[in-house]
């Protein structure tokens, strides 16, 4: 599924959307350049899950759990690892074999050989000619915007 954002709203919005299309146990592959909207989704996710804290990036911090309403909400960003070892050493593989709530991994391709064909891969770009439009392409499912 192929979307544009022409806003970070749009991104957003997008997101709580695609939220009611997923549940407890499934994994989210974000991959995009820095500034595509990766972290934008994912706090559209955390709103639709009900999650009052404030979203950002993990980055310094790796891993940052949320409880929401009736899930957790697993938001894991692996820029700073060098592959699948780094994420294995932190305990990663907790946050992929999870029954309690959703993970979500900012920058999925350093770890790509750890997943699996039912997660969910989402790609973010600019587009060319509008630096402030995404293109946002949605792969592992389907859903009605």
């Amino acid at each position: 599924m192929l979307f544009t954002s022409n806003s970070v709203s749009d991104t957003y919005q997008l997101a709580k959307r695609f939220t009611q299309n997923i549940s407890k146990g499934n994994i989210i592959a974000l991959i995009g350049d820095l500034g595509t909207g990766k972290t934008t989704f994912t706090q559209g996710v955390a709103e639709a899950l009900g999650i009052k804290e404030n979203v950002g990036s993990p980055t310094f911090k790796l891993v940052s759990e949320y409880k929401g309403e009736d899930s957790w909400l697993y938001h894991i960003d692996a820029y700073r690892l060098k592959g699948s070892n780094d994420f294995l050493n932190i305990g990663g593989e907790e946050y992929l074999n999870t029954e309690k709530g959703i993970t979500i991994i900012e920058w999925a391709d350093i770890i790509s050989d750890l997943l699996d064909d039912s997660v969910i891969h989402i790609h973010f770009s600019r587009l060319k000619n509008n630096s402030d439009s995404r293109q946002i392409k949605i792969s592992g499912i389907q859903f009605n915007v």
